[in-house]
C-alpha cells in the first residue's frame, strides 16, 4: 500500500482526501476526507485577481490540512489548483503561500486535465454496476467551470467551461454587491441561456449525447442528491451512488432560485458555504440533464479527489 494525499483546490471550496492506495490493483482505502468553503475564486471573474481576503482563507485551510497530512504520515502529496487559479492575474502569490506551508507547488492544471481526474476518480466504482450502460458522461460542476468528459474505460473526449455554480452566482444574480434574494425571472433567464451557450461550446468537442449514462459530481449535485432524499443531515454514504430523475431536479431547482436565503439556510443537509451559489449550480445540471435528454443522474462522493490520489499511487510505482 502507498498512502498518499490529495488536496483539490476549486473556486469555492478546497477539498483533502488521504488515502492508502494498493499500487498493483488501484484499490483506495480512504483514511480521511473533508471540505472547507474558502470562496477562492470570489470576484476572479469580474476583477481577474484572487482577493486578499480569499487567499487568507484558503492558506488557513492549507495550515489544518497540513497537520491532517502529518499525522496520517503520507508518503506522496500532490495539490491541484484549478479554475479560479487559472484565470487570476496573481496565481503566482498563491502558489508560493500554498509551497511554503505545505511544501508542494499548487499544480494549476487546465480543463482537460481536471476532467481526465474526475473521470477516473467517478467511473473507478461503476464498471459492471447493474443498469449502468457506457458511455459515461461524467459531469463536475464546480465554483467557476464545469467538465464534461465522456469516456468507456478511458476518456474519449473531453472539454472544460467556464459556468460554475460561484460564477453564474456573481455573474447573473448579484446586484448592488449582494446576491438576489431570490432572483427575477429576467436573471434567471439570463443565467439560463449562459448555461445554454456553454453546452453549446462543449458540444462542439464532447459528443454529450452519446452517452447513456449520466454521472454527476461536486457539491451542487450532492446537494441536489441530499434534498432530493429529505436527508436530516448531509450523509456520504447516502448520497454516494443514489439517483435523481429528472422531474426531482428540476422541481428542486425551481424551489431553490425561489426561494429566500433564509429558506435554503434552513435545509439541514445545505452547507452554510453553498446557500448562495446552490440553485445556480442545480441550473447547470437540470439544463444539462435537459440538453441530453438524461432521465436520472447518478450522483458519485468519488471525482477528482480519488483520481489525484490514484496518480499519486500510479507515480510511486
Amino acid at each position: 500500500m502507498t498512502r498518499v494525499a490529495a488536496v483539490d483546490c476549486g473556486t469555492n471550496s478546497i477539498r483533502l482526501l488521504v488515502a492508502d492506495v494498493e499500487p498493483a490493483t488501484g484499490e483506495l482505502a480512504e483514511l480521511d476526507r473533508r471540505m472547507t468553503i474558502v470562496r477562492l475564486g470570489q470576484g476572479v471573474d469580474r476583477t481577474g485577481r484572487l482577493a486578499p481576503e480569499a487567499l487568507e482563507r484558503t492558506f488557513a485551510a492549507c495550515r489544518e490540512y497540513a497537520e491532517i497530512i502529518k499525522e496520517h504520515g503520507a508518503e506522496r502529496l500532490r495539490f491541484v489548483a484549478t479554475s479560479a487559479s487559472r484565470d487570476a492575474e496573481n496565481r503566482d502569490e498563491f502558489v508560493r503561500g500554498v509551497l511554503d506551508i505545505l511544501g508542494v507547488e499548487p499544480e494549476v492544471i487546465t480543463g482537460d486535465q481536471e476532467a481526465e481526474f474526475s473521470f477516473t476518480g467517478a467511473t473507478k466504482e461503476l464498471t459492471g454496476r447493474s443498469g449502468l450502460r457506457r458511455p459515461f458522461l461524467v459531469v463536475d460542476i464546480g465554483g467557476g467551470s464545469t467538465e464534461f468528459v465522456v469516456g468507456d474505460d478511458h476518456v474519449r473526449a473531453a472539454r472544460s467551461v467556464d459556468v460554475g455554480c460561484v460564477r453564474m452566482t456573481e455573474r447573473h444574480l448579484v446586484r448592488d454587491g449582494a446576491v438576489t434574494d431570490p432572483p427575477s425571472e429576467e436573471q434567471i433567464a439570463a443565467m439560463r441561456a449562459d448555461i445554454e451557450a456553454a453546452l453549446d461550446r462543449a458540444e462542439e468537442t464532447v459528443p454529450l449525447r452519446e452517452a447513456h449514462t449520466l454521472v454527476g459530481l461536486a457539491g451542487s449535485v450532492t446537494t441536489v442528491s441530499a434534498i432530493a432524499q429529505d436527508l436530516p443531515e448531509y450523509d456520504s454514504e447516502a448520497i454516494h451512488h443514489s439517483r435523481v430523475s429528472r422531474d426531482r431536479v428540476r422541481e428542486i431547482t425551481h424551489w431553490l432560485l425561489r426561494s429566500t436565503h433564509a429558506e435554503r439556510a434552513a435545509v439541514p443537509s445545505m452547507h452554510p458555504g453553498r446557500v448562495d451559489v446552490i440553485g445556480a449550480g442545480a441550473l447547470v445540471l437540470l439544463s444539462i440533464m435537459e440538453r441530453i435528454g438524461a432521465q436520472e443522474v447518478v450522483v458519485s462522493e468519488h471525482d477528482i479527489l480519488d483520481g489525484i490520489a490514484h496518480s499519486c499511487a500510479a507515480e510511486a510505482r
